[in-house]
């Protein structure tokens, strides 16, 4: 099916994909009839009607039924998705289902798809896995199970529509969906000690007695204060859940009014340092590979949490270094608020491990594997070390420290990083650090000619963004826009603030707002899982940790121009990531979230404890700087 909307510059067709939007497969005791219908304000109504034309009764599973709707989401070149794709956020909440596509670039008009009849349980992709990280597949969106009698029919019925953005959409499910039920909570993942509040907010009258609550196995009643526990008002219409959460873990709430259902997802985890204490305790004790004779000795690696062991491989993503440095970063942003002996005594086994195989603290070279193994070339390594450096400079007050992530920078740029959008470049930081040492205005100077050139190069790129390991992604966006920021606040240049809020609006585009901690204020990522996992299985991961450099966008943005809304973005953006840390300190790199991947079942937290440790640091880090 072709989609263009009206009066699109760019003629660009939302509907592409390996199969036909509105292909159906189900099983063939059911018979599906599709008619699709354009009204006089141009939305576009589709109904597929499945029928049981066999003689005995049909029983069907999640999986069994799948429509496709075939989004034009995937990376070709910058400059064809900033056009001409689309972000997919899509919201399977049973009765209140959705999808916001937004063009990638941000430029109105953007494509909206609503569920008016029936009920959709899950999504699953297809992927043309040749395409690896670019192409993030075929969508399929699966109807609840149903029993059907013979000659029994149900409906599923959607309209689609054009609309202006986030907002726009939001107020034009409303109008186009006479059954919708706006869900918003005021923080998606909360810490102990905080109180749940979700606003359940129906288009459509209701009496008090038409509303059911469903917490687990247990019906919410009227909030009582008096215990606190977690019960509902009725406020203007609006129905508000509140409460104490009495024990971390999720708080799945099923929501009814009228009939009507949809749900929505709370995480509540320890408190942040309780939390951080007890991941770095279990990377020191489980992830920190000791033995006499080994060059690895005194890294920290990959852990299995299926089969209870570290693991490394030499293949990039399961080496010795490279996203796994984060585990030091995170135990030295800890110490530095906390006395730990035993972590202490890990800490600096690993800068011995460190500085014997990862770097060179006399050039600033960093190597891809332990035994300085080059042999693999990756800018990405180096502002992660820097970073970690920095973070042993903020931690023991040695000077050295502070030179070695100076030189590493400086090598950084040596090999070519001013064309490069490395994640996680400290310009502000070193910076900082550099003038409060003091004696040190030649490695400012020379550094800041380094980060003048690469924000130059940033500004004169536009949105026309560079292939980098991913031909497009929120990891490319994000940087520049953290580049730009960090170099304004720096210097006061308005070329970098401006240039910064272009990048902004593109970044944006990435994040969704459906109502599950999971997703909500998460950057669209779909090839982690394969990439970093045991499974290595390609699909949407929700969160990840990568999502955290939205944040810190949204929190630079909402600092230099004082914008609470910025701020509260960039705070859920934060916690949004903390779901891939357990309470116990154990962790995953990914949840793979749809229901499946190209027939294989998804859904999943991936057994390898392995990059994800970025979130966390980045939330202490953030709390740690206000």
């Amino acid at each position: 099916m072709l989609m263009v909307l009206n009066n699109d510059k760019y003629m660009m067709n939302w509907t592409e994909g390996a199969n036909a939007w509105g292909t159906v497969r189900a099983p063939k005791e059911l018979e599906c009839k599709r008619i699709v219908d354009k009204d006089s304000n141009g939305l576009i109504h589709e109904k597929y009607v499945f029928t049981n034309i066999s003689d005995k009764d049909v029983f069907t599973s999640l999986k069994d039924i799948a429509i496709y709707t075939t989004f034009n989401d995937d990376y070709t070149d910058s400059a064809t998705c900033i056009t001409n794709r689309c972000h997919t956020h899509i919201w399977c909440g049973e009765d209140i289902t959705y999808v916001m596509a937004l063009r990638m670039g941000g430029e109105p008009g953007h494509l909206g798809m609503v569920v008016t009849e029936g009920s959709i349980g899950g999504y699953s992709v297809e992927r043309d896995f040749d395409r690896m990280s670019n192409d993030r597949g075929d969508f399929m969106l699966h109807p609840l199970p149903v029993s059907l009698v013979p000659g029994e029919s149900f409906e599923i019925a959607w309209c689609l529509f054009e609309h202006e953005g986030k907002m726009d959409f939001y107020e034009k499910l409303k109008v186009y969906c006479p059954r919708y039920i706006e869900v918003k909570a005021d923080n998606y993942v909360l810490f102990d000690g905080e109180d749940i509040r979700v606003e359940v907010k129906p288009v459509f009258e209701f009496e008090e007695e038409e509303i059911e609550l469903i917490l687990g196995d247990m019906k919410l009643g009227k909030y009582e204060s008096a215990d606190n526990s977690i019960g509902y008002i009725i406020e203007n219409g609006t129905i508000i859940i509140q409460g104490k959460p009495s024990v971390t873990g999720e708080y799945s709430f099923k929501i009814a009014v009228k009939g009507i259902r949809t749900h929505c997802n709370i995480l509540v985890q320890p408190k942040l340092m309780e939390l951080a204490k007890a991941r770095c305790h279990f990377i020191a004790d489980k992830q920190q590979f000791h033995k006499a004779g080994s060059k690895l000795d005194g890294a920290y690696l990959i852990y299995d949490n299926e089969e209870k062991h570290m693991f490394y491989n030499p293949k990039n993503d399961y080496n010795g270094a490279r996203e796994r440095v984060c585990m030091g970063n995170l135990i030295a942003g800890y110490l530095r608020e906390n006395s730990d002996e035993a972590l202490e005594k890990s800490l600096k086994m690993y800068i011995e491990y460190i500085e014997r195989e990862i770097v060179d603290v006399e050039t600033g070279l960093v190597f891809n594997d332990y035994q300085r193994d080059d042999s693999y070339k990756r800018l990405y390594n180096y502002p992660w070390i820097s970073v970690f450096y920095l973070e042993l400079y903020s931690l023991y007050g040695d000077k050295k420290y502070l030179v070695t992530a100076y030189k590493v920078i400086k090598a950084f740029y040596e090999q070519g990083g001013a064309h490069f959008y490395a994640i996680e470049v400290p310009i502000e930081r070193i910076i900082k650090g550099l003038d409060a040492a003091g004696g040190m205005s030649e490695y400012r100077d020379m550094l800041m000619r380094y980060f003048r050139e690469h924000c130059d190069y940033i500004i004169s790129t536009g949105t026309n963004y560079p292939r980098h390991e991913v031909n497009f992604e929120q990891s490319i966006v994000a940087p520049a826009v953290n580049i730009l920021l960090q170099m304004y606040k720096i210097t006061k240049d308005v070329r970098y603030l401006d240039a910064a809020k272009l990048q902004l609006n593109v970044l944006e585009m990435f994040n969704g707002l459906q109502p599950d901690y999971h997703m909500y204020e998460v950057a669209i990522r779909h090839w982690d899982g394969y990439w970093f996992g045991k499974k290595k299985l390609y699909g949407d991961t929700y969160p990840h940790y990568w999502s955290a450099l939205t944040a810190h966008a949204y929190k630079e943005y909402a600092i230099i121009m004082k914008d609470d809304e910025y701020m509260r973005k960039a705070q859920a953006a934060y916690r949004a990531v903390l779901s891939l840390i357990f309470a116990d300190g154990s962790a995953s790199c990914a949840y793979v979230y749809p229901a499946s991947v190209n027939g294989i079942e998804a859904g999943y937290y991936d057994a390898y404890a392995n990059d994800q440790d970025w979130g966390l640091y980045f939330m202490l880090r953030n709390m740690d700087e206000g």
